[in-house]
């Protein structure tokens, strides 16, 4: 089980980037395109910059949905290797076998 201030501030790292997404794709998009002029682009990547760090999606951390936990998660499931095995054990995910060879 993880830390409950661990889980609480990935959630409110969670919430400052679907704050910051929008303007965020708008400044990145002024900054990839060719047609955009030196200043500009300048101006857009010094508001960029200025943006919290929290704001950009990679600080945020992929973690099990039910303990927490940071290691070992497994995107389809939304849980860690752990808590997967523990459930595909007891039935719990549909459709998931323990298979053998």
């Amino acid at each position: 089980m993880a830390k409950k201030s661990k889980i609480a501030a990935n959630d409110r790292r969670r919430e400052v980037v679907a704050r910051y997404a929008e303007r965020r794709a708008e400044l990145k998009r002024v900054i990839a395109s060719p047609a955009t002029g030196a200043q500009e682009r300048a101006d857009a990547q010094r508001e960029l910059r200025r943006q919290p760090r929290d704001a950009s999606a990679t600080r945020v951390r992929n973690r099990d949905s039910v303990d927490g936990r940071p290691r070992g998660h497994l995107r389809a499931f939304g849980l860690s290797r752990v808590s997967m095995r523990r459930h595909a054990h007891a039935g719990h995910l549909p459709g998931v076998r323990k298979s053998s060879w």
